[in-house]
Order: C-alpha cells, then sequence, then structure tokens
C-alpha cells in the first residue's frame, strides 16, 4: 500500500463510482480515486478494466496512452499491456517477464462504472449498494459531475445537513421554512438518517417546476419532505418532494405529489478534493426528456453553488488549521455519518 494511503480518510474496501460508461467510450480514462492514480478502458470483450496508472517500462502514465485492438498502449514507448496488468508487447522488445503492475476490481451497473481501491480479494458484488430506481422503467434519471477542491466528508456535511438551502439556493429550493422545520437524526444499522418535513408551505421555484411536469397546480400550499440517508463509503441518497397539501405528503399517492430522490456519489481524489457524481432520480413524467433535461440544468445551477461555498470553505479550513469548530443539532447527520466512517476504516486497520 503506497505511504500516502496508510492514513488516508476514506474505507479502502468499499465500491466507489470511478466513471460513468461515457467517460470510456473509445477512450482511455486517467483518474485519481482515493489517492490511486488509476486508468480506465475497455477491453477486447467491452468489459472495463482498471489498471495503476504506471507504465512499467519508464513509470509514464498510461493514461496518455491509447487503445489498439482491447490492449491499452503506453503512449511514450507503445508498450502494450493486457487488462490484468502484466505486459503484453513490445516493438522489439521481450517484456512478457515484466512484473504485473496493480488491477483494480471494477463493476458496471446501474449506469455507473465502480471500482474497489482496496484488497482485491475481499471485492464482493454483492456489497455494491444497492439502486432499485436504477433498473425500473417507472423510474426516469439525468445527472452530472463536478470536480470539486473539498476533503469529500465536507460534501457529505453539506448533504446531511440541509439547512444550507435557504441561503446558499435561495432562488430554487430554499424557503424560510427549512430553518423553522424541526430536524430528526438516527441510525439504522450502518445508515444515518435525517429527516425534516414542512406542512403547508409554497413551494420554491425548482418544484413549482417540478409539480407542473407532474400535471399539478403549482400555486397551491403543499407538504415538503427532505430525507437525508448516508451510507458506506460515501454515498448520500435523499429523498425528496411535494404533495398538495393534506393528501399525505410523502406517503401521498403518486398523483398528488412530485418526488424524487437526489443521487450524491462522492469519491475520494485525495485528501483535499472529490469527485462529485450527482443527479435525480424521479417518478413523475419520466417519459419526457426535456423534463430530465431541465431538472439537469437545475440541479447543475444548484450544485455550482454548493461548489464555490464548499471549495473556500476548505480554503479557510486550510489556512487556519487550529480553529475548533462549532457544532449545532443541525450538524448531527454528518456528525454520525463521520463515526461511522471513522469506524470502517480502523476495522480496516484492525483497530476496530
Amino acid at each position: 500500500m503506497p505511504a500516502s494511503n496508510l492514513h488516508a480518510p476514506w474505507p479502502r474496501n468499499a465500491w466507489y463510482v470511478a466513471c460513468t460508461p461515457n467517460e470510456v467510450s473509445g477512450k482511455v480514462l486517467g483518474r485519481r480515486i482515493c489517492g490511486e492514480p488509476m486508468v480506465f478502458y475497455r477491453g477486447a470483450d467491452g468489459e472495463v478494466a482498471a489498471l495503476e496508472d504506471f507504465c512499467p517500462h519508464r513509470g509514464a502514465p498510461l493514461s496518455l496512452g491509447f487503445v489498439r485492438e482491447g490492449m491499452l498502449v503506453c503512449g511514450y514507448h507503445g508498450l502494450t499491456m493486457g487488462c490484468t496488468g502484466h505486459a503484453h508487447s513490445m516493438p522489439g522488445q521481450r517484456v512478457h517477464n515484466f512484473p504485473p503492475i496493480r488491477a483494480f476490481p471494477v463493476i458496471e451497473r446501474y449506469g455507473f462504472i465502480w471500482v474497489w481501491p482496496g484488497d482485491a480479494d475481499q471485492a464482493d458484488p454483492a456489497k455494491l449498494h444497492p439502486l432499485p430506481w436504477a433498473e425500473s422503467e417507472a423510474w426516469a434519471y439525468g445527472g452530472g459531475l463536478f470536480h470539486i477542491a473539498c476533503d469529500y466528508r465536507l460534501m457529505i456535511d453539506n448533504l446531511m445537513d440541509l439547512t444550507h438551502e435557504t441561503y446558499v439556493h435561495a432562488s430554487s429550493i430554499g424557503q424560510r421554512e427549512i430553518d423553522e422545520a424541526p430536524v430528526k437524526t438516527w441510525v439504522e444499522g450502518e445508515e444515518v438518517v435525517t429527516s425534516r418535513m414542512m406542512a403547508s408551505v409554497h413551494a420554491p421555484p425548482f418544484w413549482r417546476m417540478a409539480l407542473r411536469c407532474a400535471g399539478l397546480p403549482e400555486e397551491e400550499l403543499v407538504d415538503r419532505w427532505q430525507i437525508c440517508r448516508f451510507s458506506l463509503p460515501s454515498h448520500v441518497m435523499i429523498e425528496v418532494g411535494v404533495a398538495l397539501q393534506g393528501m399525505g405528503g410523502y406517503e401521498a399517492n403518486a398523483s398528488v405529489k412530485a418526488s424524487s430522490i437526489v443521487v450524491d456519489f462522492i469519491t475520494p481524489e485525495t485528501e483535499h478534493s472529490h469527485w462529485y457524481f450527482w443527479g435525480m432520480a424521479r417518478q413523475f413524467a419520466v417519459d419526457d426528456p426535456a423534463v430530465t433535461d431541465s431538472i439537469r440544468e437545475g440541479q447543475h445551477r444548484i450544485f455550482s453553488e454548493d461548489l464555490l461555498m464548499l471549495e473556500q470553505q476548505q480554503a479557510n479550513l486550510l489556512r487556519h488549521p487550529e480553529r475548533k469548530l462549532l457544532k449545532l443539532n443541525i450538524d448531527a447527520g454528518g456528525v454520525r455519518s463521520r463515526m461511522i466512517i471513522d469506524r470502517a476504516i480502523a476495522a480496516e486497520a484492525g483497530k476496530a
């Protein structure tokens, strides 16, 4: 294990979203995940492979190479690598006795490519986070990717406490009732849940748009909910929605509500940066691609506001490492999520 990973602030024996299929469509992708430089590409069988981004010949990044006949060719001197990390061939040279480079377990499922940066012998596909909505025609999904220069745990904090919506996202999803509604936090097994319910409120702009798309009146009062669920290693799924007032709120019939899941896969890059795969899975207007595009554009604007705040927050924390931060009751979801992360890291180190 690289020395830089001995005390890394993330679990290693877990499935992380590495990329989306289009990112390795006919091309090579280099990406650092959990401190590990990796290269992703499709082999001759069409399956995605992940190797350490290091040519065993001269140490050049393999991500600067290309794929030829299902083999990864180094862009420096033409060394050809197989999907298992073994050198295959090189013009005019004998390379079969080269020691292999590291290959990482990979799964392509649910519209994402997942990688296991830890012990390959423990990479069990059954440990992949289940996403029932990704395999159901009753749901539609659209999303995107941001690279964010902050500790991945700051994003988890941000998503497990949505109080900031009133201030950071005032023009889209924020409203004063978020501040006023009490927050409940609890733990279900290895999942941390925070919940906020708002009764008889006016829908903010984003949700007025969602009501229109669902064929519902946008000016009527609604009951609104936010249920944030953190699970290892760094996933946050947020059940959000609005229902016409007095029709049952979260439990209301689908005909009188616009509901969805905000999908957040947060993949550490370094201690101060991460890859943020964001999106929304919804149960209204599922056959309308224009709605998908509109929601994606709205989410892009919203999460761009988060990006600005989080990167400046990280810069402040690095400038003042000695400062102690205050904790309030609204921080409980993030605090408990970090406790679960710390327990997973300790268990991997044999300290649990």
